[in-house]
């Protein structure tokens, strides 16, 4: 299990802003695609999608696991969201989902991929479900319940000497990963923002991190890349376009989340 135990060191565990099973997954789509290790992928989320119609991903109990395949070598790499509400996700068991694990699987680790998945769902089975994670007051609480799912794992495999040390390894990389900035959410910094395009090099943008603000109104070519409607970097963080809409008098609404990875 270890790309789920990176994923909760390194800070890719997010509260998911949305109920909806779409809107859901674009957002995690979207965290995967801007990590920098993983640069040149597109169109996550449209081939997530493609394999989520022709077969629910949905593990029962509360969780789900959405994958898309990748040609060639790489690491197996995830992103977990938390969804306190649950989302209505069509599971065979009928339940709602409360935790979705999206799994970005190069074709060299297709065994390493499915030795987790059953890694996790014994996990799951041992706790008796995910009652704990569904009814968690915040994401830290969730934090804890997953490190202690994955490190017992770990440990029943291996001495339990090294068990020992890489349980405390973990939970200090856990963490040393939580930035006051970044705990209300999540481990990761996640600000949507809204860009008004005037068509004549002016934009207005609606965000709650100032910075983001600041770097959008102040930057001379955001315009260009607005209209492209496409992934940029700025002032630290990764702009990821999300949707577009034409108005009157050559105006645009564009809607993008700011992304920043600890």
């Amino acid at each position: 299990m270890k790309s789920l135990l990176n994923a909760l060191q390194e800070g890719r565990l997010v509260e998911l802003p949305e109920a909806d099973k779409g809107k859901a997954l674009e957002y995690l789509a979207h965290l995967i695609e801007a990590v920098p290790d993983l640069s040149g992928i597109s169109e996550l989320y449209e081939a997530m999608m493609v394999r989520e119609k022709a077969q629910n991903t949905g593990l029962g109990l509360g969780v789900a696991c959405p994958h898309v395949r990748a040609q060639g070598e790489g690491e197996l790499f995830c992103a977990v969201g938390w969804s306190p509400a649950g989302i209505d996700y069509g599971a065979p068991d009928g339940k709602k989902v409360h935790l979705v694990v999206m799994y970005y699987i190069p074709d060299s680790q297709k065994n390493v991929y499915l030795k987790e998945v059953s890694g996790l769902a014994g996990a799951i089975h041992r706790e008796g479900g995910i009652s704990a994670i569904a009814s968690a007051e915040d994401i830290a609480t969730v934090r804890e319940r997953m490190l202690d799912w994955v490190l017992a794992a770990l440990e029943a495999s291996i001495p339990e000497a090294k068990a020992r040390m890489i349980r405390l390894e973990a939970r200090q990389a856990a963490a040393e990963s939580v930035s006051p900035a970044a705990a209300a959410p999540g481990q990761v910094e996640v600000f949507p923002a809204l860009i008004v395009d005037m068509g004549d090099s002016r934009h207005i943008v609606l965000c709650q991190a100032p910075q983001v603000v600041a770097a959008l109104e102040g930057a001379e070519d955001v315009g260009i890349k607005l209209r492209q409607q496409s992934q940029f970097d700025l002032a630290g963080y990764k702009m990821v376009h999300r949707s577009s809409t034409q108005y009157g008098a050559g105006r645009m609404l564009h809607e993008y989340l700011a992304i920043k990875l600890s």
